[in-house]
């Protein structure tokens, strides 16, 4: 075990050495936008995305001031959707109900960011499709190449691939890393966090 945890770590660093820095000050840039209008934050997110996006919504309501939610927070309203409606529409029609608008971001968690040549995340596409309808903003951290989601994103972190055999694991991983990082600069932050508080 012990050659494979070095190697794992190693990955991290080679991750954290190959990110791009302005690709996240381009999404503080879009998000202090969203906060000045009085817009709001939809995350969407599926498995660990939508894990990751139940966390991000409390850090950037208490830490950041902005008004955020996740549809997979909703278990009632999101499994009846998918009964009612399919998997495919899920979210778009949840943020059509949110009614989205200009003011506000869609901010992507995903592996593969969608892609509708492969018929993958079809949900994430059509949400997509639907907030560039109505002029909200696009936000991301994914994995791989991006996909759907870093076409049509007004900013978008792509995570390094760095091993075939971790792209999701790192992804995941590096999606707390990096929107730990944007609620706790100094443009961004409103509100101490308890412990940084505490002397």
């Amino acid at each position: 075990m012990y050659p494979y945890i070095k190697k794992y770590l190693k990955e991290v660093e080679m991750i954290c050495q190959n990110l791009e820095a302005k690709n996240i000050q381009k999404i503080i840039e879009v998000l202090l936008g969203v906060r000045k209008h009085k817009g709001r934050l939809f995350f969407l997110g599926v498995g660990g995305g939508a894990g990751n996006a139940a966390h991000a919504v409390n850090d950037f309501r208490k830490i950041a001031g902005i008004e955020a939610y996740a549809p997979t927070d909703n278990v009632s309203e999101l499994t009846a959707r998918i009964n009612d409606e399919g998997w495919q529409t899920v979210f778009t029609n949840w943020l059509k109900g949110s009614r989205l608008d200009s003011n506000d971001a869609v901010f992507i968690f995903s592996v593969g960011g969608g892609n509708k040549e492969k018929n993958i995340s079809m949900n994430i596409v059509e949400a997509l499709k639907y907030a560039k309808k109505v002029e909200a903003k696009i936000l991301g951290i994914v994995g791989r190449d991006g996909g759907y989601t870093a076409k049509v994103a007004d900013a978008c972190l792509i995570i390094p691939a760095i091993s075939p055999e971790a792209v999701t694991a790192h992804t995941e991983a590096f999606q707390a890393v990096i929107w730990h990082l944007i609620v706790s600069s100094p443009q961004i932050k409103i509100s101490e966090m308890k412990w940084e508080s505490v002397k």
